[in-house]
């Protein structure tokens, strides 16, 4: 942004109060709700940025309204006066961009190197890569705590069932996720409820649902025929679930009869999550141990104790919940050996969570502009080495 006062294309006084909300949808304006004034009169709504001026109209933001309450338009050349779909003319900001600055920009974009800024990271002071990280740590909680609020709602309000449909789509271990999702959904846990003290029909009743009585003995058949009448239960189709590259521990039904077990214990309790403040109390709820257990955690038992405290007002539970992800030992993967070879060190679940952020929420929109390490490349005196050094490969 120029250090000079701020004026439109129409010379008229401008003042940026508020940038407003950056928009990541695929739809709308560039930024919500923000505050300017032009001319000393205060105006509140979104801004949209291009190019060209020209850019709205190839857009169709013109006809587009969703785009009439643009109060301010960013451009780096205004090649002409625009307007709404009501016809009003926008104010226009001319932000212009050094060609060097354009340049390095599609270094970031179209470089042949993944991530494009590998060559700055080991120059980075220790401070700015663990602020970084730890915003991203936060940001992938917040995102997860966004998806448990959702999961919630869909679960009429019960934190209960939400945590339940959670913990079950984590049995499915990836390649099951979905179907144990949706079995969850159409699991009637307050019928459960009722025989929750009878292990046997806890488990006719999950099976049941499931789709999946021919894996099972006969009996849970029979049982599970008579909770149908008097429930008026409907099964989902046996089809979804995958066996085919699954270890026989890792079998639907298998999961679903070791989640009955925990439900029928009341280790599926949310009281009972609540309750753990280890790793091991975890371990021992879930009576698991080494990878599985440490997958559950991330992808569910910090998510979900992160989610409730926030969303009751609870600071301890979400301290709790990055004690538990930083306490856990860093997720092997692609991404985290992606970035250790950049030079970038990866010490607990918590970096790694903070790296699987980057990647999917920056790296691959291309959102270098809004990364941190992006920032730096495109500033001072790394971008300079980075480029010097790009040079002399180039002409060896």
């Amino acid at each position: 942004m120029p250090l000079e006062e701020l004026r439109t294309t129409d010379g008229r006084m401008l003042e940026v109060i508020d940038a407003g909300l950056y928009n990541r949808s695929d739809g709308g304006p560039d930024f919500f709700n923000a505050k300017i004034k032009v001319d000393g009169m205060l105006w509140v709504g979104n801004v949209e940025l291009h190019i060209k001026s020209s850019d709205w109209y190839r857009h169709h933001h013109d006809k587009d309204s969703a785009y009439d309450n643009v109060v301010l338009h960013v451009v780096t050349q205004a090649d002409m006066d625009i307007a709404t779909s009501q016809g009003r003319v926008l104010p226009t900001l001319v932000v212009p961009i050094s060609d060097t600055l354009l340049n390095d920009y599609q270094v970031l974009l179209h470089s042949d190197k993944y991530p494009p800024c590998y060559r700055i990271i080991p120059d980075m002071s220790s401070l700015k890569v663990h602020s970084w990280m730890a915003a991203l740590q936060t940001e992938r909680l917040e995102q997860k705590t966004r998806a448990m609020e959702e999961r919630v709602k869909q679960m009429n309000g019960s934190w209960e069932d939400g945590y339940f449909a959670m913990l079950a789509r984590s049995f499915g271990f990836g390649i099951n996720g979905d179907a144990f999702d949706i079995w969850a959904k159409t699991l009637p846990l307050r019928a459960v409820d009722h025989h929750r003290d009878n292990l046997f029909q806890v488990e006719a009743m999950f099976i049941g649902q499931a789709g999946l009585l021919g894996r099972v003995e006969e009996r849970y058949a029979k049982e599970y025929l008579y909770l149908q009448k008097k429930f008026g239960l409907q099964p989902m189709d046996a089809i979804m679930w995958k066996y085919l590259r699954t270890r026989p521990q890792n079998f639907p039904h298998v999961r679903i009869m070791q989640l009955a077990k925990m439900y029928h214990e009341r280790r599926t309790n949310l009281s009972a999550l609540l309750d753990c403040k280890t790793i091991k109390d975890i371990g021992q709820l879930y009576d698991m141990k080494g990878a599985k257990l440490e997958l559950l955690v991330i992808n569910t038992a910090v998510p979900v104790i992160f989610a409730y405290g926030r969303h009751h007002s609870k600071e301890f539970l979400c301290e709790r919940a990055y004690d538990l992800q930083e306490s856990l030992r860093a997720e092997d993967n692609h991404i985290t050996r992606m970035w250790q070879e950049c030079g970038l060190p990866v010490k607990s679940a918590g970096d790694s969570q903070a790296l699987i952020q980057l990647k999917k929420e920056y790296c691959d929109r291309k959102e270098c502009l809004r990364c941190r390490f992006g920032y730096e490349f495109l500033s001072g005196e790394y971008r300079n080495n980075f480029l010097r050094e790009e040079c002399i490969v180039h002409s060896s």
